[in-house]
């Protein structure tokens, strides 16, 4: 745990729907959701009806009679969010972009520049205000977790600081859903063992956490809940991320690996096309209940392989199937890659310790190599014969409908 609250985590509130707000006047003070079939993002005058994202666009509809839906704008949306990035680096270098909408900074360089962490995040609120046209919800803590639990506690439009020191005042008193990653399900497990705040979670030893959830998630939790958070804010070397998704049907392992193959295929090309690489992968996937769940994982270094972009995608996503989805089926599976760089070249890797175990996700591994090689083999066969002319054998009459509405790479590059 740090030793002074210098963690900030900042977060636009209701981002896309507030961007269609701000420039359409006449929905002010409306319930507006953006999106279609599907909800995507929806004002808070909207959410007083009980309408939130992920929700279909029928229930929404019948549960706020009166609500506006607006298509989304994604070029717009990313754009926005380029600005936002800029007005958090004025104030210190070490921004870390999590999502289109949300970062952390860390601001304990900057006191010397622009005075304590609540003046920075003042400041910063106000200049978004007035530059960007966005409210925007901050949390001032010493680590990214308490950071980010101040940051949902500020919302709608406000700042909420906790000091060293007081971080268990703060945090304990909370129910257990503030817990970044613990959703209804995860509420309705602790439930069961009489657990709602987050104090009587912290107050269980980690073994029966462990025997209740799974060693992962329980060891996970308890440690949320003592605010044992020791990840610094990483800068990203480059900005922005490539992402697909696809909804349908995925519950069976058989399907839901090949969609994610097929999602894989989709971003290791894009991201090669552009000789980058990326050591974040991100995970997203919904149930038929309409709960999302996403887990991400930050790699030693940077891959743009399909064959390793699909080997952590599936660890990633069996292992919130068999956590988070106990008897539900799954309706939309998505992978994001971020913190990009430029890569051209692989470098050959060197027998350190801290190495992941598969070598297929190693960057520069002898496995990873001859992927390497592979793709560009496909890569070079479909840039002459067209995408259609190279699959691979386990899509082939069955490559799902996919969408890259968090792709963001085009845009940053322009």
């Amino acid at each position: 745990m740090a030793d002074a609250a210098t963690i900030l985590h900042a977060d636009l509130d209701a981002f896309y729907a507030s961007v269609e707000v701000r420039d359409n006047p006449r929905l002010q003070g409306l319930p507006v959701a953006v999106g279609g079939g599907v909800i995507l993002a929806a004002t808070y005058e909207a959410r007083r009806f009980g309408v939130r994202s992920a929700m279909s666009g029928v229930e929404a509809r019948r549960r706020c009679p009166n609500l506006r839906v607006v298509p989304g704008r994604f070029e717009e949306y990313v754009a926005t969010s380029k600005r936002v990035i800029e007005i958090f680096e004025r104030y210190t270098p070490l921004v870390e972009p999590i999502s289109i909408d949300e970062a952390f900074l860390e601001v304990g360089g900057s006191i010397g520049l622009f005075g304590q962490p609540d003046a920075i995040a003042r400041s910063l609120r106000s200049a978004v205000r007035d530059e960007i046209g966005l409210p925007i919800s901050v949390g001032v803590a010493t680590t990214k977790h308490l950071a980010k639990i101040a940051s949902r506690v500020a919302k709608p439009d406000g700042l909420i600081v906790v000091p060293a020191g007081r971080e268990d005042d703060f945090l304990h008193p909370l129910p257990v859903t503030y817990i970044w990653g613990v959703g209804p399900v995860g509420e309705e497990q602790l439930a069961r063992y009489g657990i709602q705040t987050i104090g009587q979670l912290a107050e269980l030893r980690p073994t029966t956490l462990a025997g209740w959830l799974g060693r992962h998630w329980g060891q996970h939790l308890w440690h949320l809940a003592n605010n044992r958070d020791s990840r610094p804010v990483e800068r990203s070397t480059g900005r922005g991320s490539v992402g697909a998704q696809s909804a349908g049907r995925a519950t069976d392992l058989e399907t839901r690996h090949r969609t994610l193959l097929s999602l894989a295929d989709r971003i290791g090309t894009r991201l090669r096309r552009k000789e980058r690489a990326g050591r974040r992968i991100t995970v997203r996937v919904r149930f038929d209940d309409m709960s999302v769940v996403s887990r991400a994982v930050t790699l030693p270094g940077p891959i743009a392989q399909t064959t390793a972009i699909h080997h952590q995608a599936t660890a990633l996503a069996d292992a919130l199937v068999a956590e988070r989805g106990e008897g539900k089926g799954v309706t939309l599976v998505g992978i994001s890659v971020s913190i990009l760089q430029r890569a051209p070249h692989i470098q050959m890797e060197l027998s350190l310790s801290g190495l992941p175990e598969d070598a297929v996700v190693r960057a520069g591994s002898v496995e990873n190599l001859l992927h390497h090689d592979l793709d560009d083999a496909v890569d070079r066969a479909r840039l002459r014969f067209g995408r259609g002319a190279v699959k691979r054998a386990a899509v082939l009459g069955s490559e799902p409908e996919i969408r890259s509405p968090t792709d963001e790479l085009e845009a940053k590059d322009r």
